[in-house]
């Protein structure tokens, strides 16, 4: 890399851990190490430090008396999103067998839904708008008697479109109250305000490495009227829920960076909105034709998700970092594999666009989003 000084502006894949979070997981780690599970004082501590997480987490989703539902921590939001989808069809699956989603989805939603319809479930995926945003009629056409999960994310991924999600919920609630409804809000922690309440879901899958917390650790809050059955067996912890001996520093790691992340989130919403109009203007001044995928005043304030035209991405991709700048080519869950995006593909993105997508964290400073907008319009302006 030909930078002295790299930009990393990839935090919606992930994110820096925050000095704070890391000396609370290595406190855990190499000090207060007790399994909570034992009956002496280091298993006490471990255990306190887990309450105490789950108190941080739960306020920091607007369950604020911890009495609207339980947490169940989990390796990460993929196992939390399949933990809450399989799940529930589980728990539900004498009522019927039917499933639906957004098409624009996590893969670990879609892929959930697709194992269950190898074992006998049908299911059917939603379609957005180009402005990728669902239409809530949409959904409502798609739910039969036979339909027990609903799933819609609450800010997506690859493009920052925030989904009506209390709406879905209040019309469901209406019309079909047997249908669980969950809704992935990895990306919306720690960008806007979350509030269990208000949304009307029956889970809500979370996880901390987007929160500038470590890699490995998420959540399942689950609504104290809503079931959902375990994906394997084990020693009893969480209720069986989901057992296995609790990830100790990754739980009150994440609770911490919850915390942090949700404390004085106007702020940080101004600080992204400010960043993401210096790179959008950016994409103007190289004077290339763009779109900017998912385009609403009603966005995720961390994502902007461009698409040039006649501009390839992965090159385009390459350049930058050679540059110094570290983006990524739509979403890196599917970054690799080179296959279209579905989200692209779902919301009609001619394919004479490439798309990159620049996300912001809290330690994006100033100064290097500005010196990453002259980056990218230079960038841009050598593929025409």
């Amino acid at each position: 890399m030909s930078s002295e000084h790299t930009i990393y502006l990839d935090n919606a894949a992930t994110t820096r851990v925050d000095p704070k979070v890391l000396a609370l997981t290595v406190q855990c780690m190499t000090e207060d190490y007790g399994n909570p599970a034992s009956a002496h004082h280091y298993g006490i501590t471990a255990e306190r430090a887990i309450k105490q997480a789950t108190r941080q987490l739960k306020k920091a989703i607007g369950d604020h008396n911890g009495d609207l539902g339980s947490l169940y921590w989990t390796s990460g939001g993929t196992e939390s999103d399949a933990l809450a989808v399989i799940g529930a069809a589980r728990a539900r699956q004498r009522r019927g067998k039917h499933l639906i989603y957004s098409a624009i989805e996590h893969p670990a939603v879609r892929n959930s839904c697709a194992l269950l319809c190898r074992s006998g479930w049908s299911a059917d995926a939603i379609v957005v708008q180009s402005s990728g945003v669902i239409n809530i009629s949409d959904v409502l056409e798609r739910v039969t008697d036979e339909t027990t999960v609903c799933s819609v994310m609450l800010v997506n991924n690859e493009i920052g479109t925030i989904q009506p999600v209390a709406e879905i919920a209040t019309q469901l609630a209406a019309t079909h109250p047997h249908v669980h409804l969950h809704c992935d809000a990895v990306q919306a922690l720690g960008k806007i305000p979350i509030d269990v309440h208000q949304l009307g879901v029956h889970s809500l899958a979370l996880a901390a490495h987007k929160i500038h917390g470590p890699k490995g650790i998420g959540a399942l809050w689950l609504r104290k009227d809503a079931t959902v059955s375990p994906l394997w067996g084990g020693g009893g912890q969480q209720e069986g829920i989901r057992p296995g001996t609790h990830n100790v520093p990754g739980i009150a790691a994440m609770g911490l960076a919850a915390e942090l992340a949700t404390t004085d989130l106007p702020t940080h919403r101004e600080q992204f909105e400010r960043q993401r109009n210096i790179l959008r203007a950016a994409a103007e001044a190289s004077r290339v034709p763009f779109l900017v995928n998912g385009d609403s005043a009603e966005g995720a304030p961390h994502i902007l998700s461009l698409a040039f035209r006649g501009v390839p991405a992965e090159p385009l991709l390459h350049v930058l970092e050679s540059r110094g700048l570290l983006v990524s080519a739509g979403s890196a869950c599917a970054e690799r594999d080179r296959k279209p995006s579905p989200v692209l593909t779902a919301i009609g993105l001619d394919k004479n666009y490439g798309t990159i997508r620049l996300s912001l964290g809290r330690d994006s400073l100033d100064a290097d989003i500005v010196a990453a907008a002259q980056i990218l319009s230079t960038a841009v302006k050598s593929f025409v």
